[in-house]
């Protein structure tokens, strides 16, 4: 109906600026950044971690229709760096945080599948007492006994 065909949600077309940064006029040293085929998830994401950088005053972004796969942000700084310089760093910041997580993730997997090997679980991921381990640890106790399960990261 009308709706877009999804990949028009996130591809690029021919000459699409992902980016397009505007000066503000009224405001001093102020910014509307543009961000193409994006939605609420990476402009929260952005607002957030813009607004724990402490030049930036203000930063706040709108999805100005739901067919429309694009996001506005606004931002302004004190001054001493740009609004494009206050996003780049965000930017950065936000990147590193996703990699400490996605560490953790790993780190925190290669645990289980370390402790599932020690406790005698065969290749498949299933043990022993399989049926009593929703989880696939090989543990031998039930569902509902004191054994540790992936929500115990």
């Amino acid at each position: 109906m009308n709706a877009i065909n999804r990949f028009e949600l996130y591809v690029l077309e021919d000459g699409e600026k992902p980016i397009e940064v505007t000066e503000d006029t009224k405001i001093p040293n102020a910014a509307t950044i543009r961000i193409a085929k994006q939605d609420h998830t990476l402009g929260n994401l952005l607002r957030a971690q813009l607004l724990a950088v402490p030049e930036v005053l203000f930063a706040g972004y709108k999805v100005p229709h739901p067919l429309q796969p694009y996001f506005i942000i606004k931002v302004q700084t004190d001054g001493s760096i740009t609004p494009q310089a206050a996003l780049e760093k965000a930017i950065n910041e936000l990147i590193s945080l996703i990699t400490k997580v996605e560490a953790g993730f790993k780190r925190e997997f290669a645990y289980k599948a370390a402790d599932g090997a020690a406790s005698g679980a065969t290749a498949g991921g299933l043990g022993p007492n399989a049926a009593d381990d929703p989880y696939g640890g090989g543990t031998g106790t039930s569902a509902w006994g004191n054994s540790k399960d992936y929500f115990d990261l």
